[in-house]
């Protein structure tokens, strides 16, 4: 059984409970969507929704401790909760953040450098931090970030919108991140000395840090939301056709993407062809990106902008029908994109 499969038959369990409940009980939940998107909607009588997402983050597993630094692990903490809720969205709005530490680690002042690197991400986007817990753990870092969001009622965009016509659009680059992490697999490190703002200027650094210190699309997120752009959306954590897919499955459709659309950075271009590695494969199964990946229908998009934040977007293809069915339009050849993405328990 695969972490996603897993999921789904959590799901099922819970369905089971609420659908038993429901028929007992002529009350209807507050409880918009459960398990299966980028968050859970719940929804308020304040004319809001809370958008809750939560996300663990273990040593050997998610980080390694040697390959990064406390500041840049509590922004990352913060950063792929936000991106959770951008992807629904949303603004982010209060946060709860437990850390577990051995003691040696304890010791070194390494909670109080992470929290730095949470606090810096967190005044950006006005995230307060409403609490938490501290424990040991016997020798790994664990890290659990909780954020909350809100968005106007029935206004939070879920994966299940999309529909047969529909344009498929992702925001900035994609297989930086993944780029990154082979980079640092060959031995490669942040310069931490002359901070994690100067190194940008390093271009290999440039996409260590895509890996450590992911930016979340808040700006897009907010606005594809509150404009009700998106007709449906996830961000790209576990990489494009892995997250395309769980979209297309959770709408009933199935998608056709166009390989030359598909925007690559071409410093990760240059590094692949250094290192025989397929940017192409990098930028559809890397993840980690945490960019968003969006659905918009035809007379919406003469509305979107170019860019935000300094960010743009790319049209790389079409929601079409079959269910859960989506393929790779490359020069003379159409393939079927099987999800290949990251999964916590593929060995």
């Amino acid at each position: 059984m695969n972490e996603f499969d897993f999921i789904e038959k959590i799901r099922a369990r819970v369905r089971a409970k609420q659908d038993s409940a429901s028929a007992l009980s002529t009350q209807h939940s507050a409880l918009v969507q459960g398990i299966g998107d980028d968050a859970a909607v719940v929804r308020s009588q304040t004319g809001k929704d809370s958008i809750v997402t939560t996300d663990l983050l273990i040593e050997e597993v998610d980080f390694k401790r040697d390959t990064t630094t406390p500041e840049l692990l509590g922004h990352k903490a913060l950063a792929v909760s936000l991106s959770d809720i951008a992807a629904m969205g949303a603004r982010a709005r209060w946060g709860l953040v437990s850390i577990g530490l051995p003691p040696d680690v304890w010791e070194t002042g390494f909670a109080e450098r992470l929290y730095d690197g949470y606090f810096t991400l967190a005044e950006q986007y006005g995230v307060e931090l409403a609490g938490g817990d501290v424990s040991r753990t016997t020798d790994k870092i664990l890290l659990d970030s909780i954020l909350i969001g809100e968005c106007d009622s029935g206004r939070a965009v879920l994966r299940r919108g999309a529909t047969p016509g529909d344009q498929i659009f992702v925001t900035g680059f994609l297989g930086d991140a993944a780029a990154g992490l082979r980079l640092i697999e060959r031995g490669a490190r942040v310069h931490t000395a002359v901070g994690p703002r100067r190194v940008e200027e390093h271009s290999a650094e440039r996409l260590l840090l895509r890996q450590l210190r992911p930016d979340p699309r808040v700006g897009w997120g907010i606005l594809l939301g509150e404009q009700q752009l998106a007709s449906a959306m996830i961000d790209i954590s576990d990489g494009l056709s892995s997250d395309l897919n769980h979209l297309c499955k959770k709408s009933n459709v199935g998608a056709v993407i166009d390989a030359a659309r598909i925007p690559i950075d071409k410093l990760v271009t240059e590094i692949c062809g250094r290192r025989a590695l397929d940017p192409l494969m990098l930028a559809l199964h890397g993840g980690e990106d945490f960019e968003l990946l969006f659905t918009v229908k035809p007379e919406n998009v003469p509305r979107l902008p170019r860019k935000v934040d300094g960010v743009s977007i790319c049209q790389i293809g079409e929601i079409t029908g079959g269910t859960g069915k989506v393929r790779v339009a490359e020069k003379d050849r159409v393939w079927d994109l099987k999800p290949e993405g990251f999964d916590h328990f593929k060995l």
